[in-house]
């Protein structure tokens, strides 16, 4: 039995209580010299908790210059750990870090967190403002989150009746599994990444990063809220290759800060290419938003496979306190399995999470609850998508093909689907589109009916085929 099979034994399995070779060979391969963690008094037995070992580990190699942190085999309690410029953390096989159920285990930090800059825990594996830093290896990172779900959805309860909706992500503190902030030359590959409390992988503001290699399984034992797959986050010159995804919200997702804070930043998510992953569970496949303030350009997705019980295949999503301009995407050899709804464009997203409203009468708000709050102004809300190409996308057993609309004044322009080869029940609608061009599509439909267009220009190659 392989690794990529072992994991759905869950995380009782033969993934937490394997115990090979510390792999001294591939440890060596990283460069630099060897810091075992057991030497720095990390016990994987369970009960122990190893944040400070670890880390001392981790900063004794910094402090030579770099090296590799290799972690034995077993099953390590800790909070967050912060891998440092030249430093290689390996989680061999056999081995387990699992996060500790005490958010104070997590110290705050400054970051970026769903569109917004804030003070936020950290992650339980990060690599914060470093360069040339790698977290690697086949064991598995736990983020034992269920406690972090459930405190969010007991806010839930408190918040939705009051019309709150949109503050409760905010204000429900989670660790994230991995983050990437500020980071250069940075690489998170090979490992097992499993329950986190938010999103599994975040890369934001950073530059020159492979993520590859991963099984992401935030589904096991429960679903977790909000446990996006890997996010890319206003970062440019990203690969994300290679990863087999089950998670309960985005799978794979590009963002660039939300509303007036986004618009303030104002940096854009470029020159990513995510290549040959599968995502076998979500709420959506492929996404682009919702935080598009800062722009997407040069984005490009081949060799992707989604599929059942996934309902959305790919998703731009946005809202009109947004803004941002989405250009030069390219989407190519992708295959949908039995997903519901195959192409949404919505820009008018999830109102009562999107659009914020501090109540009358609430005072002593946070700092970041007024960014959310602050107005935008219409003509730099509205965001505008232009230049998207989809080539070589096969779907079968789908519901609806599109569920595409923009706004009146800002229409989805110079879209280019070629060699669509869809079964689909029904080929859906098409709104407020400018220059779309359909070439070598086959949508085969219970009805024979091409996608209903109204409200747009220049829409060419559909017909009916009854």
């Amino acid at each position: 039995m392989n690794r990529r099979s072992l994991l759905h034994l869950g995380l009782t399995g033969a993934l937490t209580s394997a115990a090979p070779a510390l792999l001294p060979a591939v440890a060596r391969a990283q460069g630099g010299k060897i810091h075992d963690a057991a030497d720095f008094g990390a016990v994987g037995d369970g009960q122990t908790i190893n944040t400070r070992p670890i880390q001392a580990a981790i900063d004794a190699a910094a402090a030579e210059g770099g090296g590799t942190v290799v972690i034995r085999p077993g099953l390590y309690l800790s909070g967050s750990l912060f891998v440092k410029s030249g430093v290689t953390l390996m989680i061999g096989r056999g081995a387990t870090i699992r996060g500790l159920k005490d958010i104070a285990a997590y110290p705050m930090i400054r970051t970026r967190v769903a569109g917004i800059e804030m003070d936020w825990p950290a992650a339980l594996l990060n690599i914060y403002r470093q360069q040339n830093a790698k977290i690697t290896g086949e064991g598995l990172v736990d983020g034992d989150g269920q406690v972090f779900w459930d405190s969010y959805w007991a806010l839930r309860r408190d918040y939705d009746p009051r019309d709150l909706r949109w503050a409760a992500d905010y204000d429900c503190r989670r660790p994230r599994l991995i983050h990437l902030y500020e980071a250069d030359q940075a690489e998170v590959s090979g490992l097992n990444l499993a329950r986190s409390g938010f999103w599994t992988v975040h890369v934001c503001y950073s530059r020159d990063v492979t993520v590859s290699d991963l099984i992401i399984r935030n589904n096991i034992g429960g679903r977790g809220p909000s446990t996006d797959g890997v996010d890319i986050d206003s970062s440019e010159r990203v690969l994300v290759e290679r990863c087999d995804i089950a998670v309960n919200d985005d799978a794979l997702c590009i963002k660039a800060g939300r509303d007036w804070d986004g618009l303030r930043v104002a940096r854009p998510c470029r020159q990513v290419r995510v290549k040959d992953c599968v995502v076998r569970d979500a709420l959506a496949g492929m996404t682009f938003g919702s935080e598009t303030s800062g722009g997407f350009e040069d984005i490009e997705v081949s060799g992707l496979r989604i599929e059942y019980p996934v309902p959305l295949g790919i998703f731009f999503k946005s809202g009109h306190t947004r803004g941002g301009v989405i250009s030069n995407i390219r989407l190519r050899d992708i295959h949908l399995q039995d997903v519901r709804t195959l192409f949404r464009v919505n820009l008018n997203w999830y109102p009562n999470y999107s659009y914020a409203r501090i109540p009358p009468g609430v005072a002593d708000v946070p700092d970041y609850w007024r960014a959310l709050a602050t107005p935008v102004p219409r003509d730099r809300g509205v965001p505008r998508i232009h230049d998207v190409r989809l080539s070589d996308i096969k779907a079968a057993g789908g519901k609806v093909g599109f569920e595409a609309a923009a706004y009146p004044e800002a229409p989805l322009k110079d879209f280019l689907f070629e060699r669509l080869d869809w079964d689909v029940h029904d080929a859906g609608t098409i709104a407020n589109a400018q220059g779309w061009r359909f070439v070598d599509c086959n949508i085969d439909t219970l009805d024979g009916k091409a996608p209903r267009v109204t409200d747009s220009a220049r829409v060419t190659g559909l017909s009916d085929r009854a």
